[in-house]
């Protein structure tokens, strides 16, 4: 008989789905220890998992006084909670298991009503041989079943739990699972918040599961989760649920990868999602926020679950998120990160319990920028409790009874880690087109070679002068934020923020040179809470140099954040920006030789952002007033507002346009892509105005002339670019110096980024056209300074980097490792303890 067409379509659907989605194997525990504890038969739970009784399993249970108590029936969601066995004495229950790694440890406890004892009111402590589980625990009179669930990195064959009742009263347990977890469920990098870097180390934790949301979905409970989890709705944990909706999609939409498999979370969790509601504005302005009760000394990785099933095109949603109102996730756009719509990605951050005072909220909100559609999404939320220096989860004792104190070891893990950039990517042998390097330049210009070490033995900045906000100071600084000052501090060092001390003024606010401790003179940022660009710039230069260490970056000296206040303190240079010594203030003309140098420095801490770290940073507001100089003239790039971290994978980020006019990038205006080229490209033009002395752009000029950039290379086309340099150069100045200069900043300036050099290849050309410079002064030839140039670095001796024992706050300093090669060169932290710390003069607003 003929098949009806409509059938035979929905079959033919149904087959290419078939093929196209195949569904993942499930995952099968090498362990799987299910115990329905003072049972006398197996209890069978619906979602097919069999609970073995005590007899029937392979764990040995060790116990001079115990007693099994059951009831018939109970208003409980499963028979395991119909049974229990309680100790007047410790107990304990010894596993044996097949292999090591994580696996998860479910107690389930329900207070029996049984003539022995009232387990409402039992109270006892839970304890593995390594980690504090519970501690004094009792039900408080809950009538409801109790499901606490651990992550637990397991390392020996062996594994006990042990059941302590406190004096005098009783322990009890109703149930008990040890189960194997996927090895790629936790992995070991993460980032921590505020300030937001790389975190290592995660596999060293023991983790409690505090809560585990399906935004915008229902209920998932372990007979429809991949690893036996419950998933709840977001609905009770909204702050308004007036400002979110949720919205969800059949789960085959759902396309997980090789790396990201449903095992991470299953398919219900992102098919649906919580979003931004319609606000029936323009311009929608508002946060979607979640708000949870926590154990505030603790520490805690939030995992974030995202899937733009909302989209209609890649690149339209771009969304913040934050985590105890700090900015944790910028301009999150994650059809970059997954290459297409409907693509699973999460992400860990690491929360010190020092942020927590007032318990734990999330929030998701749109970027304000007019890029796409506006509007911010969560698909899951799962908040796990990290075990702390004495390895608990409850309480601040260990199993062997030494206190964690006021630490915790999240917070020294974070100390650590931190100030740490991660794994430095290697630096490679670039190729240069237009003018090759020696091969062992990169080995002579390593990281080493220009970073310092962190903090040196010099701590009079981090110190406070009194005790009031000690505990901050210890945080701030662990972080890299340096010494914590208090606004009374900083209110006598600006004389109460006089007019007369400031020194700079831009979006955020105000800049005030001030004098702290001894005579030493800093630079005060001071945010101003009504200007709300000018706060949101200022959140990011916090986060950037909380992790940014380099001989020619500003250096940041402390911080405060007492009550609204938002102040950034710096090193002040005290020769102010190098716009200032080029033109515009009758300033003594700086000879050639100088104005290399500077510009060597400047490259180097540019090319230090674009490599020296895991993920690069693209800087976004290159220009001589962001050059500053210190009282040696030694060049730092500041003003890291506007600064983006380069994304992981992918060539750009697409953002709105942010700059300065005669720096912006041409490319990146027209197509609102910024690339780490869009800084090389700012930085050409820096170099014209090295050369020529006269602004980036000059409306008073001839229409010709307004622009520096391209006035200068019509001249340099014209092989006559010695007829615009600054005539204070005239006579001083190699011409095959300036050549090999002029070429530096017109490859900078090429019309594509992919035809454009690197920041590396820059600092090459430049330390070259100072080796000319230098030949041409000391009356020696070209050819002597290309061998000049081919064996001696014009780079400082190295500082020597030896090990130094951890001081009190942690920070850990490296070593780099000998024998290296180019490609292998990693960075190492930089600070000096002994540098004077100071900020910009004459800064003004974009």
């Amino acid at each position: 008989m003929a098949i009806p067409l409509l059938l035979l379509l929905l079959l033919l659907a149904s087959s290419s789905f078939i093929s196209a989605a195949p569904p993942t194997p499930p995952f099968s525990p090498q362990d799987n220890i299910l115990i329905d504890c003072g049972a006398k038969s197996p209890a069978t739970l619906p979602d097919g998992r069999s609970f073995k009784t005590e007899e029937q399993s392979t764990q040995f249970l060790k116990t001079n006084k115990d007693i099994q108590v059951s009831v018939p029936s109970a208003d409980v969601p499963s028979p395991i909670y119909l049974t229990a066995r309680i100790f007047t004495e410790q107990a304990t229950y010894a596993f044996q298991l097949t292999r090591p790694g994580f696996h998860w440890v479910r107690l389930h406890f329900f207070p029996l009503k049984n003539n022995e004892f009232d387990l409402q009111q039992a109270t006892f402590s839970v304890m593995t041989d390594k980690y504090v589980l519970l501690h004094n625990f009792k039900v408080n009179n809950n009538t409801n079943a109790i499901l606490k669930e651990y992550l637990l990195n397991v390392t020996e064959p062996k594994f006990s739990i042990n059941f302590i009742p406190m004096k005098n009263s009783a322990a009890f347990i109703n149930a008990i699972e040890v189960v194997s977890a996927p090895d790629s469920l936790i992995s070991d990098q993460g980032t921590a918040l505020f300030p937001v870097d790389s975190f290592s180390g995660l596999s060293d934790f023991g983790y409690q599961v505090a809560y585990r949301l399906n935004m915008g979905g229902p209920l998932i409970t372990s007979q429809n989760d991949t690893l036996g989890r419950t998933w709840i709705p977001d609905t009770d944990f909204l702050k308004d649920k007036n400002l979110a909706r949720s919205f969800s999609v059949a789960t085959n939409v759902v396309k997980y990868t090789d790396v990201l498999t449903p095992i991470i979370a299953p398919a219900t969790v992102y098919s649906s999602l919580t979003k931004m509601a319609d606000s029936k504005t323009m311009q929608p302005n508002f946060n979607v926020s979640w708000k949870f009760d926590v154990d505030t000394s603790f520490d805690y990785v939030l995992r974030m679950h995202f899937c733009d099933i909302v989209s209609k095109s890649l690149n339209d949603l771009y969304f913040n998120v934050y985590i105890n109102g700090k900015m944790a996730i910028s301009g999150l756009d994650l059809s970059s990160l997954t290459g297409e719509l409907g693509v699973p990605y999460y992400k860990d951050i690491v929360v010190n319990a020092s942020t927590m005072s007032g318990g734990l909220s999330v929030q998701i909100g749109p970027m304000n920028e007019k890029t796409g559609t506006v509007n911010a999404i969560l698909n899951g939320l799962e908040v796990l409790k990290m075990s702390n220096s004495v390895d608990s989860l409850d309480g601040e004792f260990g199993v062997d009874g030494t206190s964690a104190g006021l630490g915790t070891k999240g917070t020294v893990a974070a100390v650590g880690f931190a100030m740490m950039f991660g794994a430095f990517v290697g630096l490679g042998a670039m190729v240069i087109k237009w003018k090759r390097r020696p091969q062992d330049w990169q080995k002579r210009n390593s990281f080493s070679a220009w970073l310092l070490p962190i903090h040196a033995s010099d701590s009079s900045f981090m110190a406070s002068k009194n005790s009031v906000g000690s505990h901050k100071s210890n945080f701030y600084s662990s972080t890299g934020l340096g010494r914590y000052f208090s606004f009374a501090e900083l209110q006598e060092a600006t004389k109460n923020f006089d007019s007369s001390a400031i020194i700079g003024v831009g979006g955020f606010g105000n800049v005030y040179l001030g004098t702290i401790d001894d005579g030493t003179k800093v630079a005060v940022k001071r945010g101003n809470p009504q200007s709300e660009q000018g706060i949101t710039e200022f959140q990011t230069e916090i986060q950037m140099l909380s992790k940014l260490r380099h001989r020619h970056l500003v250096s940041l000296i402390g911080y405060c954040d007492e009550n609204d206040e938002m102040i950034l303190v710096y090193e002040y240079m005290s020769n102010g920006p190098f716009r200032d010594h080029l033109y515009g203030k009758n300033l003594q003309p700086l000879s050639w030789k100088q104005r290399l140098e500077i510009s060597i420095g400047a490259a180097r801490g540019l090319h230090y952002l674009h490599t020296g770290i895991a993920q690069g940073i693209i800087h976004r507001d290159v220009k001589t007033t962001n050059i500053l100089l210190d009282d040696a003239f030694v060049a730092k790039v500041a003003d890291f507002g506007l600064s983006k971290d380069a994304p992981m994978g992918q060539n750009h980020v697409s953002t709105a346009v942010k700059g300065s006019f005669g720096y912006l990038d041409p490319e990146y205006f027209r197509r609102q892509q910024l690339t780490d080229k869009s800084d090389v490209y700012s930085f050409g033009v820096v170099l014209l105005e090295v050369l020529c002395a006269r602004p980036a752009i000059n409306p008073q000029l001839p229409r010709e002339q307004v622009s520096l950039a391209e006035w200068a290379m019509q001249w340099k086309r014209k092989g006559l670019i010695e007829k615009i340099i600054d005539p204070h150069l005239v006579g001083t100045i190699n011409p095959e110096s300036m050549k090999k200069f002029a070429e530096a900043a017109e490859k900078c300036l090429a019309e594509y980024g992919v035809d454009r050099p690197t920041m590396g290849d820059v600092l090459w050309n430049l330390e070259y056209a100072l080796q000319l410079q230098e030949a041409f002064t000391q009356g020696k030839s070209e050819e002597e300074a290309k061998v000049q140039s081919a064996t001696v670095s014009a780079s400082p001796a190295p500082v020597a980097v030896t090990p130094i024992s951890p001081s009190s706050d942690h920070r850990p300093v490296f070593k780099p490792e000998e024998n290296k090669g180019p490609a292998e060169v990693q960075a190492i932290d930089d600070h000096s303890g002994t540098a004077m710390f100071a900020q910009f003069s004459g800064l003004s607003g974009r």
